[in-house]
């Protein structure tokens, strides 16, 4: 056999491995996971429904004085149409805040970010509409003021 022939064999086995293996590749990598798809916009309106001076008094540690306390101010994120609703259930909103703040210590209070206390609450407020199988009028609640005492 000739040189050139060689070569043009050798040149094509080259070709089609190169193919073979860049199709195995395609075939066996299959489907690319698509990129992290967008969180879905929340296209609602909100308005902010404030709840003012939610004081209570935190529990000492054994045999301590009752003399500190926590003052809050709230803020419920609120859809536009249930904005009424969250109004007229701010008395709930308060009597549920002061049942689970009453249940802080001062130690316990004054270790909790603004971050971790509202989470607390969040958690407060979830179980509490969940007892009665309802809805929260709110989508969020948040700390405007905090005082500890």
């Amino acid at each position: 056999m000739s040189k050139k022939l060689w070569i043009s064999l050798a040149a094509g086995a080259f070709v089609l491995l190169g193919a073979g293996s860049g199709f195995a590749a395609w075939h066996f990598m299959g489907k690319q996971p698509a990129t992290a798809e967008a969180a879905p916009v929340d296209t609602r309106e909100y308005r902010y429904v404030s709840l003012d001076k939610v004081i209570v008094m935190l529990r000492a540690r054994e045999g301590g004085p009752l003399s500190n306390y926590m003052a809050v101010d709230l803020v419920f994120k609120t859809p536009l149409k249930e904005e009424t609703l969250a109004k007229q259930q701010l008395p709930k909103l308060r009597s549920v805040a002061v049942a689970a703040l009453s249940e802080l210590t001062l130690e316990r209070a004054s270790m909790l970010s603004i971050a971790e206390l509202t989470d607390f609450l969040q958690k407060a407020y979830g179980e509490s509409f969940s007892r009665e199988s309802r809805e929260a009028p709110f989508a969020e609640v948040m700390v405007g003021r905090l005082v500890i005492e």
